[in-house]
């Protein structure tokens, strides 16, 4: 489905003479192929690198030699994220990421000469158990899970600028409309989905709320995902739903007045079969 989806959608943009410069997407292999064959170059999602290698990096904390990689995950996850965004190429990308196995032995200079040395202030700590032992089997298995062959490909290209996560929210959003516990008709289903992209349309943008001071209002929330971790998000502005006034005049003033257009444009929507009846049905 997700295959045939993008294809769908890269074929609507080409009929209508959209060139794509390239395209932000997860690690999913067929979609990995699918789009070498089209020539389209393909960058990818940092939340779902950064997922994936997470769940790694959990299963390797376990171990007893290695539990000191739980006070690190958190600043591995951020190191990611700035990989990423402090970056104008695939090579500087890869350079910063690998300079984390050092960082973690408390080594700060690197050979590498596009990233030769870590950028934060030089500070010396007096904990010792706060850093890897240096060379030991602990942190070579830690660089098997940072640095291994995939990781490094995966890193080189990752998306600098743009994210998947405005994406990811539009689907939340639709759930909001279109529960899947909940089964609808094709056009009822056509329908809850305008209904979610034109309230989606109006809120995307709101800016973040502010306190009577004038500074910015942040809330604290707890994700599945972060394993009882805290994060800090902006706390945006109320949504609207000017979108209903508008649909309501729309079905008073006009819709019920003259409904046979209205009518006629519904019918050239057409309706796919069922999948059941792609298939011969047994006898009883």
């Amino acid at each position: 489905m997700e295959k045939e989806g993008l294809k769908r959608c890269l074929d609507l943009l080409e009929c209508n003479s959209v060139a794509v410069d390239y395209i932000v997407t997860d690690r999913h292999p067929q979609i990995q192929k699918y789009l070498r064959e089209r020539k389209i170059t393909q960058f990818y999602d940092v939340w779902h690198f950064e997922k994936g290698l997470s769940k790694k990096l959990q299963k390797l904390s376990k171990h007893k030699d290695r539990a000191l990689l739980t006070r690190w995950k958190r600043s591995i996850r951020n190191h990611i994220y700035w990989c990423a965004t402090s970056s104008t190429s695939g090579p500087e990308k890869v350079a910063k990421w690998t300079s984390v196995v050092n960082h973690l032995q408390n080594v700060h200079v690197h050979d590498n000469s596009i990233f030769p040395r870590c950028e934060h202030p030089d500070r010396v700590s007096n904990d010792p158990k706060k850093w890897f032992e240096l060379g030991s089997l602990a942190i070579h298995k830690v660089e098997k899970v940072l640095c291994n062959k995939r990781v490094l490909k995966d890193v080189e290209k990752l998306s600098h600028h743009f994210q998947t996560s405005s994406l990811e929210a539009f689907h939340s959003l639709i759930l909001r409309f279109t529960p899947k516990n909940v089964v609808f008709p094709f056009m009822g289903m056509l329908c809850r989905l305008y209904l979610a992209v034109l309230h989606h349309n109006e809120n995307a943008n709101r800016e973040q709320a502010t306190t009577s001071e004038g500074e910015a209002v942040f809330k604290m929330v707890f994700p599945k995902s972060k394993k009882g971790e805290c994060t800090a998000r902006p706390l945006k502005t109320d949504p609207t739903y000017d979108y209903v006034e508008e649909l309501l005049r729309l079905v008073f003033e006009e819709v019920i007045v003259d409904p046979t257009p209205f009518v006629d444009q519904l019918k050239t929507i057409p309706i796919p079969t069922d999948l059941c009846s792609e298939f011969e049905r047994p006898s009883k």
